[in-house]
């Protein structure tokens, strides 16, 4: 049975594409009352009809004035926040003696600072009334992938604060489940950006035979963000009210 989240209250990061997308619009299919956080908000008329069932804001997950903002306007409008899913990272591929300074801070602060914000501010929103926060974690925090170490680390370390955060509202008593979702290949925009993938897809002729390609490789079946999403909804949601401090690997068996 579906879960549902009939006048709940969500908020969404990395709303924009891939699995925060995905997440943003399942909940509110199950009656959420959703915001998607990004710092991407559509322009395009057509797809902002599509996506007419999630409220759109601007949110830089580095940045802890734009947490204060949205998570403000979202407490004066509806006055709580039952769940916050934080989807938003980045990713960076290039073997460590070779990853420049910049790049491993920048992944750094949006995968690791965005999480603590998030946590941080969810938290204090939750406090009073209760509720849930997921977290995106990576089955490469949990088996290293080779020429990711920013990436590997990053979510290694996400996993590890979410589990911490879980234990501290539990200790202090606050009504509050905290939880990570970590998948393995997942058919999302993020793949685009790297350089090898963008090689793969300039070979293969089409983003889908260049995931095809990997599968064939050996990386084992890629998800779509979709299935993320049910995950990300279950631990949400009150039928996993019992469920708190888990990580929740999806990822074909890549980690066992």
């Amino acid at each position: 049975m579906a879960q549902q989240f009939d006048g709940k209250v969500a908020l969404v990061t990395g709303a924009a594409s891939g699995i925060g997308a995905a997440t943003a619009h399942l909940l509110a299919l199950r009656g959420a009352r959703v915001t998607g956080g990004d710092l991407v908000i559509p322009e395009d008329r057509r797809e902002a009809e599509a996506h007419a069932d999630v409220r759109r804001v601007r949110l830089d997950v580095t940045e802890e004035s734009d947490w204060e903002r949205v998570t403000a306007d979202l407490m004066d409008r509806e006055g709580r926040i039952d769940v916050l899913v934080h989807s938003a990272g980045i990713s960076a591929g290039s073997p460590l003696h070779q990853t420049p300074l910049a790049d491993w801070r920048r992944v750094m602060e949006v995968n690791l600072d965005g999480s603590f914000l998030a946590l941080k501010h969810g938290i204090g929103a939750m406090a009073e009334t209760g509720g849930s926060i997921v977290l995106l974690g990576s089955a490469s925090g949990i088996r290293p992938s080779p020429g990711a170490a920013a990436y590997s680390t990053s979510k290694a370390a996400v996993s590890m604060l979410g589990r911490a955060a879980a234990k501290e509202c539990r200790a202090s008593g606050l009504p509050i489940r905290i939880n990570v979702v970590s998948p393995a290949g997942v058919k999302t925009p993020l793949w685009e950006s790297m350089p090898f993938f963008q090689d793969l897809v300039a070979e293969h002729g089409s983003v889908d035979r260049a995931f095809a390609a990997m599968t064939e490789s050996g990386g084992g079946r890629f998800a779509d963000p979709a299935e993320i999403a049910e995950a990300v909804a279950y631990l949400a949601s009150d039928a996993a009210r019992n469920v708190t401090g888990v990580e929740l690997p999806i990822d074909d068996g890549f980690t066992l």
